[in-house]
C-alpha cells in the first residue's frame, strides 16, 4: 500500500531523472513550515517522509510532524507515531507461523461473517526459505545434495503450505530453498533504496522501508534502507495495513574515523562496535553511523555492522546513502536507471551523505578510530563479550574454572578413533550466517587461508566438523572462478547448503563417537563459527562454549583444533617439510584479498543468479498444492495445525481482567534470550515435545527441530522454556526447562506444571532479570508464553522486540523499578501475585504488585507497565494485535 491522501503541508513535488518525472513528498518543502530539518539524522528524515506520505489523518497529524521537527531541540521527544513500512520480509522459521496465522484469520473471518479475502497482504511480502537446511552431511563433495534431499524429506509439509500461501495470497512471493539467506537476498536483489508506485496518474518515489520477521532484518540498513525486526504477529498486522506504533526514537551517532589496518577484518570491526554499543546502552534507540571513516568502508562491511544491531541492542544501525551505496547497486546487477533514481531522489530530499558536509545532530555520540581495531572473537555465550585473539586461551581457561568448574582434566579416548578429546577442543568450525558469509573480503580471506595452509600440508584436526554455508549462490561463483573452492574443499570446508545452518542451531549431529565422548565425560567442547549468535544451547547440544569469529579464523581454528593454545604465538601445526606453521604464515594480505575480489566478483554473477529467483529447483517445482482461499488443515500433520487463538472469538472484545493470586511459573536471571524461551534447535525425546511426537508415531530421526515445527502450536507450547541450558532460580542447581509445582512441591517440566495450573484455573506469571527476551525476533517466545497460561512477565528490563510481542499476544509486561528485582525483594517462587487495575491501565504507568507469601504475610512492590503506547494498549485490551486487526477488518 502506498498512502497518497491529504497533504496538509502541501509538500508534494516532482523531480526528473532522464526523461522520466517522479512525484515525491519533499522534505525541503516541509522545512518551510516545520523549520530547518537539514541536521536531522538521516534515519529520522526517512521516518518524517513516511509520516508526510500517510493517508490517515486520524493516526498521523501535523502535531506528529511538528514533533519530528522539534526533536532537534533536545535531540529527543516523547511522542508516539505510526510508521508504515513499504514492505515485509520473512524467513521460513518465522514465516510459517505467520502464514498459519493468516490462514487461521481467514477461517475466523468466515466465522465472523466477513470476507476471507480481506485477509490479504496490502504491501509486498517476500518470504525466503533459508532456515531449514541442516548440516547432516559434511566434508564430502556430496554434502550439498544430500543435505538438500534431507531438507525436502523433513519439510515437505511446510513447503507445500508455503507454496499454497504464495498462490492464495496477493503480494506474497516465496523464494525457494537453496537460494540464499533472506538478508543477503534482500541486500543483493529485493532492496531498491528508493521504491516507486503508480498513484494518481503519477509515479511516486519514496524511501525503501520495511519490517522483517527476523531480528537481522537490520542488515539492509547498510544499504541505506530503514528496517528492523519485529515479531511475526506485528508483521502480520503491518501486512494487513496496520501501522507500526512506536515512540519517536533517540538516535545515537557513531562516528567512524580512519580505516582498518593490514590483516584486520570486518568481523573484528563489528565485534568491537557491538561491545562498545552494548556498554553504551542503546536498547530502543536508533544508531546512525557517520564520519570520514564511512568513505573507507565498503558496503559489505557496512552491512556486516548493520546486521549485528540486535546484538548491540539497537532498533537499527543505519548507514546513509552515498557513492559506495551506488557502487554496490551496480555490482549486484541493479540497472542504471534505478541507480540514478536513487541518486536523484536522495539529493533532492537531503538524504545524500557527504562526509565533508555538516553532519547531523544526535541524542548522544561515541566514536571509533578503525585503525585501533585488533583481531577479536566473541564468546563463550554472548556476542557482546569480545575477547582479543591473543587472549582467547587465557579467557577460556578462566571460564573453564569459573563457569564450568573444570580444571586441567585429562583428555579422553574417542571410541574407534586414533585421537582423544579434551576441554576446549573445537568440534565445530562453521563458515555460516548472514553476517559474514557473503562479504567477499572475509570469504576470499578464508579461501586464501585454506590455500596457504593446504600448500604447506596442514590438515584440519580429525575431531572438527567443518562446513561452508554461504548466504548467497554468488559466493560459490567467485570462489569457483578464483580457484579457492578446491582449497577450502581440501580442508573439509565443502558446501553444505545455502542457508543459516549452524548459526541458528542447524549444525546437525556430531559424529556419534565424538558426541559420546563429549557427553559421557562432560567435556566443555567448543564451536567456532562466523555467525552472530552464540547463546547457550543454540549452536549444538554438544557445545557448551561457542565463539564468534571471522571466516578466516574459523579455518585457522579448524586447523588448530583447540582454543586452549595461543593462536598467535604457538604453531597451528607442522608443514609437510617438518617446519612449524604459524597463523602469520598463512594469513593473507589486504592486497591479495583485494586483487581476487577485483578479478572475480562481477555484476554478471548477480544478474545470472537472480534472473529467475522464484522458480526454484526441480524438487520445489514438483510440489503439488491443494486448497483455495482457505487452507485445508491436514488433521494428522505434526507440522501445520490450526492454532487456537481465535477459537470462540466474537466481534466484542473482552477486556483483560485483574490478575488474582497468580503463581510464578519460573524465576529467571539476567540475559534470558528468546532461544532460552523458545528454542530453535533439537527436540529431546524425553521432553514434552518429544513425547508428543513419539505418541504420534514420529520416529526420533524425523523430529527435525523446534524451528521447523513452528506451524504446530502443540509442539511449540511444549517447547516453551525448554532450552537445555535455561536455569530456573526456583530450583537449586537444575539445568533445563523445569519448575516446582507449588501445590505438591514436585519438580516437573515447565509445560507439565503449566497444564496442571491450567486445570487448577490458576493464572501464572514469569519473573526475570535484565535484558529479558534478547536475541531473535521469534514470536513463539510470546505465543508459547500465553498458551502456557502466563498473564504477566515481570522483568528488570526487556529487549524491544520481545516486549512488543508480549503485548501483541495480550501478555502484560511489567518492569521492576530501578535497582529492584527478585533478589532485592526476596522473591523465591513460593508466593502468589495479584495485580489490580488492569482494565484501567495507561501506557507506562506505575502498577502495584501485591505479594501473598505462603506464611500469610502480604507485601507489595511497584512496577512500571511496559505497554509503551496507546496503540499497544488497544492491542492488549483486544486480546492481542491480531484480534484487534481481525475485528476491524470484519467490521469494515
Amino acid at each position: 500500500m502506498t498512502p497518497t491522501g491529504k497533504d496538509s503541508l502541501n509538500t508534494r513535488s516532482t523531480f526528473t531523472v532522464g526523461s522520466k518525472t517522479y512525484a515525491y513528498y519533499s522534505l525541503p518543502k516541509a522545512a518551510e513550515t516545520l523549520g530547518d530539518l537539514a541536521r536531522l539524522p538521516f534515519s529520522m528524515k526517512v521516518l518524517l517522509e513516511n509520516l508526510l506520505r500517510s493517508e490517515d489523518g486520524e493516526t498521523v497529524t501535523e502535531k506528529d510532524l511538528q514533533a519530528m521537527a522539534e526533536w532537534l531541540k533536545e535531540r529527543r521527544v516523547s511522542r508516539e507515531i505510526q510508521y508504515r513500512p513499504a514492505r515485509v520480509l520473512m524467513q521460513d522459521f518465522t514465516g510459517v507461523p505467520a502464514v498459519v496465522d493468516l490462514a487461521a484469520m481467514r477461517d475466523a473471518m468466515t466465522s465472523l461473517g466477513g470476507d476471507p479475502q480481506k485477509i490479504n497482504p496490502l504491501v509486498p511480502v517476500h518470504l525466503i526459505i533459508d532456515h531449514s537446511v541442516m548440516v547432516d552431511e559434511f566434508g564430502t563433495p556430496k554434502a550439498f545434495e544430500r543435505n538438500v534431499e534431507f531438507e525436502y524429506e523433513r519439510n515437505s509439509e511446510r513447503y507445500e503450505f508455503l507454496k499454497w500461501g504464495s498462490r492464495a495470497f496477493d503480494n506474497f512471493q516465496v523464494v525457494p530453498p537453496g537460494t540464499g539467506i533472506c538478508h543477503q537476498v534482500n541486500l543483493e536483489y529485493i532492496a531498491r533504496c528508493v521504491w516507486t508506485a503508480e498513484t494518481d496518474g503519477e509515479t511516486l518515489a519514496y524511501p525503501d522501508t520495511l519490517v522483517g520477521t527476523d531480528s537481522h532484518t537490520t542488515m539492509v540498513n547498510g544499504l541505506g534502507v530503514l528496517g528492523w525486526g519485529v515479531g511475526g504477529i506485528e508483521a502480520e498486522a503491518a501486512m494487513l495495513g496496520q501501522p507500526v506504533s512506536m515512540l519517536i526514537p533517540e538516535v545515537v551517532g557513531f562516528r567512524l574515523d580512519g580505516q582498518l589496518n593490514e590483516g584486520i577484518t570486518a568481523t573484528d570491526l563489528v565485534l568491537t562496535v557491538t561491545q562498545m554499543l552494548r556498554q553504551k546502552g542503546v536498547v530502543g534507540r536508533f544508531v546512525e553511523f557517520y564520519g570520514p571513516g564511512l568513505d573507507n568502508l565498503p558496503l559489505a562491511d557496512r552491512a556486516t555492522i548493520a546486521n549485528m544491531a540486535p546484538e548491540y541492542g539497537a532498533t537499527c544501525g543505519f548507514f546513509p546513502i552515498d557513492d559506495r551505496t551506488l557502487d554496490y547497486l551496480r555490482l549486484t546487477g541493479r540497472d542504471e536507471e534505478q541507480v540514478e533514481l536513487v541518486r536523484a531522489y536522495c539529493q533532492a530530499q537531503g538524504l545524500w551523505h557527504d562526509s565533508g558536509a555538516e553532519q547531523p545532530l544526535f541524542t548522544d555520540t561515541l566514536e571509533l578510530d578503525m585503525s585501533s581495531i585488533e583481531p577479536s572473537l566473541a564468546g563463550p555465550k554472548r556476542p557482546q563479550d569480545r575477547v582479543l585473539l591473543s587472549k582467547l586461551d587465557d579467557q577460556f581457561n578462566e571460564e573453564l574454572e569459573k563457569t564450568y568448574k573444570k580444571h586441567n582434566d585429562p583428555r579422553v579416548a574417542v571410541e574407534g578413533e586414533n585421537f582423544d578429546l579434551g576441554n576446549g577442543d573445537v568440534v565445530i568450525a562453521a563458515i555460516t550466517s548472514c553476517t559474514n558469509t557473503s562479504n567477499p573480503s572475509v570469504l576470499i580471506a578464508a579461501g586464501l587461508v585454506a590455500r596457504k595452509a593446504h600448500a604447506k600440508g596442514l590438515t584440519v584436526k580429525p575431531w572438527v566438523k567443518t562446513s561452508l554455508a554461504p548466504g548467497s549462490q554468488v559466493v560459490t561463483d567467485y570462489l569457483n572462478e578464483s580457484g579457492l573452492t578446491k582449497d577450502l574443499n581440501a580442508l573439509g570446508f565443502e558446501l553444505v547448503g545455502y542457508g543459516c545452518t549452524t548459526c541458528i542451531g542447524n549444525s546437525g549431529p556430531l559424529p556419534e563417537p565424538i558426541s559420546k565422548a563429549v557427553n559421557e565425560n562432560d567435556l566443555v567442547a567448543v564451536s567456532v563459527l562466523s555467525g552472530n549468535r552464540n547463546f547457550e544451547g543454540r549452536v549444538s547440544p554438544d557445545c557448551r562454549a561457542n565463539y564468534l569469529a571471522s571466516p578466516p579464523l574459523v579455518v585457522a581454528y579448524a586447523l588448530k583444533g583447540t582454543v586452549r593454545s595461543d593462536m598467535v604465538e604457538e604453531p597451528l601445526g607442522t608443514s609437510s617439510s617438518g617446519e612449524p606453521v604459524y597463523l602469520k604464515d598463512i594469513w593473507p594480505s589486504n592486497e591479495e584479498i583485494r586483487t581476487l575480489i577485483d578479478a572475480h566478483v562481477h555484476s554478471s554473477m548477480f544478474r545470472k543468479r537472480y534472473a529467475d529467483v522464484y522458480r526454484g529447483d526441480d524438487r520445489w517445482r514438483a510440489i503439488e498444492i491443494t486448497g483455495g482461499d482457505t487452507y485445508a488443515w491436514p488433521p494428522e500433520s505434526t507440522y501445520i495445525q490450526n492454532p487456537p487463538y481465535f477459537t470462540g472469538m466474537t466481534m466484542q472484545a473482552v477486556s483483560p481482567q485483574d490478575i488474582a493470586r497468580a503463581r510464578p511459573l519460573a524465576i529467571f536471571g539476567d540475559s534470558i534470550t528468546t532461544d532460552h524461551i523458545s528454542p530453535a534447535g533439537a527436540i529431546k525425546p524425553d521432553s514434552p515435545a518429544g513425547r508428543y511426537l513419539l505418541n504420534r508415531d514420529v520416529a526420533r530421526g524425523q523430529f527435525n527441530s523446534y524451528g521447523s515445527r513452528r506451524g504446530n502450536h502443540e509442539v511449540m507450547m511444549r517447547g516453551t522454556f525448554a532450552n537445555i541450558r535455561i536455569r530456573n532460580k526456583m530450583l537449586d542447581n537444575v539445568e533445563g526447562g523445569f519448575t516446582r509445582y507449588a501445590p505438591t512441591g514436585e519438580v516437573l517440566p515447565i509445560y507439565d506444571a503449566a497444564m496442571l495450573y491450567k486445570q487448577d484455573e490458576r493464572p501464572l506469571v514469569v519473573i526475570a532479570g535484565k535484558e529479558y527476551g534478547t536475541g531473535s525476533s521469534r514470536d513463539w517466545a510470546a505465543k508459547g508464553t500465553v498458551l502456557l497460561g502466563v498473564r504477566a512477565v515481570i522483568a528488570e528490563s526487556f529487549e524491544r522486540i520481545h516486549r512488543s510481542n508480549l503485548v501483541g499476544m495480550g501478555v502484560l509486561p511489567l518492569q521492576f523499578m530501578e535497582g529492584e528485582g527478585a533478589d532485592t525483594l526476596g522473591l523465591t517462587g513460593l508466593e502468589k501475585y495479584s495485580i489490580d487495575g488492569i482494565p484501567e491501565l495507561k501506557p507506562r504507568q506505575e502498577v502495584e504488585v501485591k505479594v501473598h507469601h505462603d506464611d500469610g504475610r502480604e507485601t507489595s512492590f511497584t512496577a512500571r507497565c511496559r505497554i509503551d503506547t496507546y496503540n499497544e494498549l488497544e492491542y492488549f485490551k483486544a486480546g492481542g494485535i491480531l484480534h484487534y486487526v481481525l475485528r476491524r477488518l470484519a467490521a469494515a
